[in-house]
């Protein structure tokens, strides 16, 4: 009988994926629910489309701003993070080594390995300072080294996600003159970047695709209406 390749299926989304998903997604919401909102003022004191577009446009440059930021610095936390730990480390290495030494013998002991098989690979792992703190690092903090040009990377990728994304339902009242015909158009164009959207994200974390995109307009859609009937309310 012929074997059978296997081939397993797993998450591999990279941390640039995460940061589009997070300017993406509120790109798209937060906007959308901020001109739906003043859509309704709007209509109501027969303002026109200006307000629309100067305050959209103001929201996107501070959301991007206040997103990018929060990026930069979540990243910049998780390495300064990383450094703290691996200096402590490094540090009980030298004045705890007896400790040190039972935490990896502990790692092996809890998936089953019995003291004599342990012992040669404890041996060869704390025969080097550099695998042994490598070691902690991993399999007792569960902690990765951090790409040191991260945060830059992921303030400059929420940023430019939510600046797209925020376009989105801002353009119909960019290019149309009438208020609530406008509202119409980005309300349906905005419903299919979020399907659209969450499909794509649905794909890259092995969700369903529809039920992801459906799940990203439930949420952008509920946002939006509770924005729009607060502001026909006031």
């Amino acid at each position: 009988m012929p074997a059978i390749e296997h081939v397993e299926k797993h998450f591999t989304a990279t941390a640039a994926v995460r940061d589009i998903v997070i300017g993406m997604a509120d790109g798209l919401t937060v906007p959308f629910a901020l001109a739906a909102g003043l859509t309704s003022a709007a209509a109501v004191l027969s303002a026109g489309n200006g307000i629309i577009v100067t305050a959209g446009l103001a929201e996107i440059a501070a959301g991007s701003i206040a997103m990018g930021l929060g990026g930069y610095l979540a990243a910049k936390t998780d390495s300064e993070h990383y450094a703290s730990e691996l200096d402590r480390e490094y540090r009980e290495t030298v004045e705890l080594p007896e400790i040190e030494t039972e935490e990896v013998a502990k790692v092996f002991r809890d998936y089953g390995l019995s003291k004599e098989q342990m012992e040669p690979i404890v041996r060869a792992i704390t025969g080097d300072q550099r695998k042994w703190v490598d070691f902690m690092m991993r399999f007792e903090l569960g902690l990765e080294k951090p790409d040191p040009s991260r945060a830059g990377r992921s303030a400059g990728t929420i940023a430019v996600s939510y600046v797209i994304g925020g376009l989105v339902p801002l353009a119909p009242y960019i290019l149309m003159k009438q208020v609530l015909p406008a509202l119409w158009v980005s309300v349906g164009v905005t419903l299919l970047a979020l399907f659209v959207f969450g499909s794509i994200k649905g794909h890259y974390t092995g969700v369903n695709r529809w039920r992801s995109g459906l799940q990203t307009i439930v949420v952008g859609g509920l946002a939006a209406a509770a924005a729009f009937f607060i502001c026909r309310l006031i």
